[in-house]
């Protein structure tokens, strides 16, 4: 008599992201999907890459695979997964333990561990975009300029002691001085010449805990990005305006935001600038370009974002500014 296969499930986890929430609940992770039907392999990061290193090598002779951290660390697993035949990626699911967590805010996914650890195990896959910056993959967002060297320069500390609290200060304190760069962006084809403070390529609906563009209808799954440049403000006044339509989700009402959506960007810098990618140190280059690989990885989600619902909400609140996707 045959017995039966036991599927197997891998348990990529950062010990140290967040409050270590990791690290304290191992035995409960480990035990709830191995109660779920799955002999668990754990392999803890120990430094910046393994979570790639582990998914490229190991990933593919799993059933399924579960990061447990910050975007950060689910930025690595995402990349050793794409390195990976599509074939070979098994269903990813992501029980978030990091200081913002945006993409599972984005995704759906519970703040709290036990929830999304059942999201985990019950979801269905969704298959999501992933975007890919001069050979690097992301998820959700490569970004320039103010704000984007908050995430990975404020110290650990500050952020477990934080939370959203300590983007927004370090935030605050790089105000005092604005750098600019003028930049050539061609946007699936449109060129725009001018001088921004910051800009983004992304999908999803927050970046950084602070900035929430929901409104404007983002979709996981429709083959494009949402692509946001700040031109530099002339006067005091016009920066206020701007931060305070950033704040209030206004990006379309504010004539020195440019928002459009795109599947491929590049920007052309009149010297190198640093990018970061997901929140993490994306390089200093001159030259960046940005492509979107469609429905490239099968997330586990209890709930499917309802895009077409979202959408109608914005053109029924904001007929006159609604973009077409």
């Amino acid at each position: 008599m045959l017995s039966k296969r036991i599927p197997k499930l891998m348990l990529i986890i950062n010990p140290t992201a967040g409050k270590n929430q990791a690290r304290n609940q191992m035995f409960n992770l480990t035990n709830y999907f191995f109660r779920s039907g799955y002999h668990v392999t754990v392999f803890p990061t120990q430094q910046r890459g393994d979570g790639t290193q582990f998914a490229s090598e190991h990933a593919a002779g799993y059933d399924r695979v579960v990061c447990v951290g910050g975007d950060g660390t689910l930025n690595e697993v995402v990349a050793g997964l794409m390195m990976l035949p599509k074939e070979q990626r098994p269903i990813l699911g992501y029980v978030p333990a990091g200081t913002t967590n945006d993409f599972a805010s984005t995704l759906g996914i519970s703040p709290h561990m036990e929830e999304s650890m059942k999201q985990t195990m019950e979801g269905e896959p969704f298959f999501c975009d992933i975007g890919r910056f001069n050979g690097h993959f992301f998820t959700y967002v490569a970004a320039f300029g103010l704000f984007t060297d908050v995430s990975y320069d404020t110290p650990q500390s500050l952020k477990n002691m934080l939370g959203h609290f300590a983007y927004i200060l370090e935030g605050v304190k790089s105000l005092a001085t604005v750098r600019s760069y003028h930049l050539t962006v061609d946007v699936d084809g449109e060129q725009i010449e001018d001088t921004f403070i910051y800009g983004q390529i992304s999908n999803s609906t927050s970046v950084g805990g602070v900035m929430d563009i929901g409104r404007t209808g983002v979709q996981l799954d429709d083959g494009l990005f949402e692509v946001l440049l700040i031109k530099m403000p002339t006067n005091p006044l016009e920066l206020n305006d701007t931060i305070g339509a950033l704040m209030l989700q206004k990006v379309e009402d504010c004539p020195r935001i440019y928002f459009r959506r795109a599947a491929r960007v590049r920007v052309l810098a009149e010297e190198p600038i640093a990018w970061t990618l997901d929140g993490e140190a994306g390089g200093v280059v001159a030259d960046a370009t940005a492509e979107i690989l469609p429905h490239s990885i099968a997330l586990s989600l209890m709930q499917m974002p309802n895009q077409k619902n979202l959408i109608e909400e914005v053109e029924e609140a904001h007929p006159d500014t609604a973009e077409e996707t």
